[in-house]
């Protein structure tokens, strides 16, 4: 746990004058201007491109050393800029793929629909691009016929949902999310709680967001005769507890079984991948009364999965409550994740046993995989030496290829290892039967507090599933990338992308992750 100011001794809380109006704002003089004016953003929604700040030497730029300016306590630095898109240019020539900005690729490529920032519902917006990427998820919300006028307000908010969720599909450009943020508002009034230093709508926490979400269409989506819903069947697990005490051993441990939709990782100066954070939540010690001793005594309390969706949520608890400020503080360090998670370990024995013939076929799937990547690179640098070697023999050359390509095939029939799953696994839709999760979605913090800030939404697109393949200079040719969510504006990254999303600094920090369970091929 952080304690006391060590960490933020970089920080100097300025004020910025705009329109009037003093902004408090914490200032980190070790990095660049881009990162001062994201905080802005967050605190007027005057765009970075729109903002014109004064500062010692003249105006503030993207690139500006924050170190360089001389900045003390309270400070006032003025700040020029309206809110509102800054118009855009009319095309006077046709352009290449390989001479277009990010944002004109994104737009050529036929990138789906973000959503508009209505006023801080950035956590709002990046919280919902994520689900929309549990396929499942819609099917059940196209199973929802149109609300009476007496439906329950969960129930209007799930139809509003998929109302959402269809105009993203349709539609070309930003869809603002009016309906569903009303309902949303309507069913907890906190998410339009006004922000009272700067008006406007206060910033929400994206995790908090999510679980509200996801609680209602739990309630709205059941069938209402006993059948689990989309929520409980493909994104909720079940965790047994066992308390035991060392000061009682003749004392029974208990033992709770209870249904999850998230795994938590603590974060604290020993974790630095995701597993020690999750460990760490499932193992504590705690204090609690015991009736065999008459007394309070230590409780060993340790938590192992009995059941896996098939899609897993990760959330990092990032924030913690700095009495000094009063605020809830943002914990930066670097806590890495993987593209690939294997959660097996957290998992009851039984479990364990029962994954283990699905789990060993992934792994020798992916050594299959391996295999045919490194024959194919072999064949194929092999060709082109003889290519450019004997241009006058390339049918023959070709012929050589064509039978390295046989024995990669005949090698990864060797490697496919068939397997019988588990009967009660096999039964059970909607389980992940593996313990093996692929990363398919993250929502992303960049800011110092839970009440400030940016979120963004980052989600896995499979190569040759919804819509053209990237192409151009730059883009490597790889089975799967990402879109990235910020707000209305998406563009399209890489797997190297995302795994910097670890944090360690200002940059845009891993919040929510959520995984999805490995195909049985």
């Amino acid at each position: 746990m952080v304690k006391g100011k060590s960490n933020f001794n970089q920080y100097i809380t300025i004020q910025v004058k705009w329109q009037g109006k003093k902004y408090p704002v914490d200032v980190d003089t070790t990095q660049p201007g881009e990162v001062f004016k994201m905080q802005l953003f967050s605190l007027t929604n005057v765009s970075p491109d729109r903002q014109k700040i004064l500062v010692k030497g003249g105006q503030l730029k993207d690139t500006t050393d924050m170190s360089t300016l001389g900045l003390k306590e309270n400070t006032i630095l003025m700040m020029m800029g309206t809110i509102g898109e800054l118009p855009k240019a009319p095309v006077t020539q046709t352009k290449f793929i390989e001479d277009m900005s990010e944002n004109e690729v994104a737009q050529a490529l036929a990138i789906p629909a973000g959503l508009v920032n209505l006023g801080n519902t950035c956590y709002m917006n990046a919280t919902l691009q994520c689900l929309k990427a549990v396929p499942e998820m819609k099917q059940a919300l196209d199973s929802i016929k149109a609300p009476g006028g007496g439906g329950s307000v969960h129930r209007s908010l799930a139809s509003s949902m998929k109302s959402l969720f269809d105009q993203l599909n349709e539609s070309g450009e930003g869809v603002p999310p009016m309906v569903f943020w009303h309902m949303l508002r309507q069913m907890l009034p906190k998410f339009g709680e006004m922000d009272p230093r700067g008006g406007g709508y206060r910033q929400q926490d994206a995790e908090e967001c999510w679980n509200e979400i996801l609680t209602s269409l739990d309630q709205s989506l059941g069938s209402g005769n006993g059948d689990p819903s989309v929520v409980e069947k493909y994104m909720s697990g079940t965790m047994l507890t066992t308390w035991k005490t060392d000061d009682a051993p003749d004392e029974t441990p208990t033992v709770n079984q209870e249904r999850f939709r998230k795994l938590d990782c603590h974060i604290d100066s020993s974790v630095n991948y995701v597993s020690q954070g999750i460990h760490k939540g499932l193992e504590q010690v705690i204090e609690k009364h015991s009736e065999t001793l008459g007394r309070n005594a230590e409780y060993k309390v340790v938590s192992r999965i009995a059941r896996l969706p098939k899609y897993l949520t990760v959330a990092y608890n990032r924030f913690f409550w700095k009495a000094s400020e009063s605020v809830e503080a943002k914990i930066v360090k670097s806590v890495k994740f993987p593209l690939d998670l294997d959660v097996s370990e957290f998992c009851t024995p039984e479990l364990q046993q029962k994954m283990r013939p699905a789990k060993q076929y992934l792994r020798d799937l992916e050594d299959k995989k391996a295999l045919e990547r490194k024959l194919a690179k072999r064949a194929k640098l092999e060709k082109q030496g003889r290519e450019e070697e004997e241009k006058e023999a390339r049918d023959s050359s070709n012929k050589e290829a064509k039978g390295s390509t046989d024995d990669v095939e005949m090698k990864s029939e060797e490697a496919a290892t068939p397997f019988e799953l588990d009967p009660e696994l096999k039964a059970d839709e909607g389980c992940n039967p593996s313990g093996v999760y692929e990363l398919v979605g993250v929502v992303t913090h960049i800011g110092r507090t839970a009440n400030s800030g940016h979120y963004i939404g980052w989600v896995r697109k499979e190569k040759g599933v919804g819509g053209p393949e990237p192409a151009g200079k730059g883009i490597p040719d790889t089975q799967h990338w990402w879109y990235k969510f910020d707000d209305d504006n998406v563009s399209l990254v890489t797997d190297s992308d995302i795994l910097r999303l670890c944090g360690g600094g200002d940059w845009h920090t891993a919040y929510v992750t959520l995984y999805r369970a490995k195909n049985l091929e």
